[in-house]
């Protein structure tokens, strides 16, 4: 399984409680690279984003569950808009090699992997991960990605 995290408070802190966590509950977890890009959707903070691959036998809601727990556990706010600052953000973005869309309260692969702060750190991880949704790997993905080719600060966890 394959996740997206991000923070724009504390990010530093968060992140790596956040991966303290998901070695403690999940054994070895891959971490990428993390990367600071500005905030998409809303004027805020810069991010540092990362991400994590783990195994798990937790059916896709319990493990969205615990995610949201974890979320919690750092101070994650969900009464303002989607799309704000925020002291965690934790996401499937796949789930081997489902497809979850209609009517489901999460939907996997994350519609965000089009933005490179969540596509970069995967592809960094697992290049030859295949998209169930276009076929492609993830390393395809990135170098088609109109952002392919920037420099992103990498910023130490």
């Amino acid at each position: 399984m394959l996740l997206s995290l991000g923070s724009n408070i504390d990010p530093e802190r968060h992140l790596q409680a956040a991966i303290a966590e998901l070695r403690a509950m999940f054994g070895e977890v891959v971490v990428s690279p993390a990367y600071r890009t500005a905030a998409v959707g809303f004027d805020g903070a810069p991010f540092v984003n990362a991400a994590a691959a783990v195994r798990t036998t937790l059916p896709l809601p319990a493990l969205e569950d615990w995610l949201h727990g974890l979320e919690d556990r750092h101070g994650r706010d969900r009464s303002g808009p989607r799309m704000s600052d925020r002291t965690l953000d934790v996401d499937v973005v796949f789930y081997g090699d489902a497809v979850v869309r209609d009517g489901a309260r999460v939907r996997v692969p994350r519609p965000e992997l089009k933005h490179a702060f969540v596509l970069k750190p995967l592809a960094d991880i697992a290049p030859a991960f295949l998209d169930p949704l276009s076929g492609a790997s993830l390393a395809d993905l990135w170098r088609a990605h109109a952002q392919h080719g920037e420099r992103f600060e990498v910023v130490a966890l």
